[in-house]
């Protein structure tokens, strides 16, 4: 009777643990179809590639691609533009994030929550290339929106896509505005985690509204912030494409604010003006990915340093 119970039992416990594995069977299938096969090809960073060898036929050269690259003009401005936009980006970023999150926490009404979150979270949906024809009218030298209000009150027009200081400005403004919305809905459920009762504690000891966003609201969010700050620290020498390569709309004039690695291993791929090079490309995406893993483990252990419940892992 006993041992029928326990078969019984680990029949149950191993029905449970299949609908589990199913679940996460396509996702795993992805991940190894499309994430860890594909880095078979990292092997092309150290040969001089060619498509008659093929990647095991082509000439071996060591580090000769990371050299080329360490030593490339390009270097500078591309590191300077990389990180100085996902720097700041990161901090625009989350701000408006937590904003927006505060702003719909301290809504009362249900409905008016799901709307005002429903509309933000929208433009995370768009395609980049919506988003880039969304800009273009606003920003074309001759129709453009902007223009057209700047002439109607007696301003010249500006050429916005020959202008370079406008675009450390424009990029974080499109970049915020499309990701906000998702940004905000990670905050807002760990606003709605927080017990309320340590609200009404708070307010019971004397604390306003301020102090109460300082010292019980900022706090209890904290590790959420810190874990999405870990996260994008992984991806500081990446950058997102889409919005380097479509909102300039590629203008060559634009290249010394707009160009990031991402657009400029695209560059190298396609041989735009340089020549094409699927090594060089190779080697800098390895560099990127080396660097963004780095930087994810030293991220996460200082913030295991300041508290041993915060980081990712």
């Amino acid at each position: 009777m006993l041992r029928r119970k326990k078969k019984t039992i680990s029949s149950i416990a191993r029905q449970r643990n299949a609908a589990w594995l199913s679940m996460i069977a396509i996702p795993m299938l992805f991940l190894i179809i499309f994430r860890y096969i594909p880095m078979v090809g990292n092997i092309i960073a150290f040969k001089n590639y060619n498509f008659a060898d093929g990647i095991f036929g082509s000439p071996w050269v060591g580090f000769d691609n990371f050299k080329t690259f360490l030593r490339s003009r390009e270097l500078v401005f591309l590191f300077r533009n990389t990180i100085g936009y996902n720097i700041l980006m990161i901090i625009t970023g989350m701000i408006a994030a937590l904003f927006v999150a505060l702003f719909l926490y301290e809504l009362k009404s249900r409905t008016a929550t799901k709307i005002y979150q429903t509309i933000m979270i929208t433009p995370n949906f768009l395609s980049i290339i919506i988003v880039g024809y969304i800009t273009y009218s606003l920003l074309n030298p001759q129709s453009g929106v902007f223009n057209t209000v700047l002439r109607a009150i007696g301003f010249k027009g500006v050429d916005w896509y020959s202008e370079l200081w406008v675009w450390p400005f424009i990029l974080p403004v499109v970049s915020v505005w499309k990701g906000v919305g998702m940004s905000s809905v990670m905050y807002y459920a760990a606003l709605m985690g927080i017990d309320a009762s340590i609200f009404e504690a708070a307010e019971i000891d004397g604390a306003n509204k301020w102090q109460r966003y300082i010292y019980v609201l900022i706090p209890s969010i904290l590790p959420t912030i810190v874990i999405l700050l870990v996260l994008n620290l992984g991806s500081i020498l990446e950058g997102d494409f889409g919005l380097f390569y479509y909102i300039p709309r590629n203008v060559g004039k634009l290249r010394p604010v707009t160009e990031i690695f991402s657009t400029y291993t695209m560059r190298l791929f396609k041989g735009t003006g340089m020549g094409v090079n699927y090594s060089l490309s190779t080697a800098i995406s390895l560099f990127q990915s080396l660097v963004g893993m780095i930087l994810t483990l030293l991220a996460n252990k200082a913030s295991k340093l300041i508290d041993k419940e915060l980081g990712l892992f």
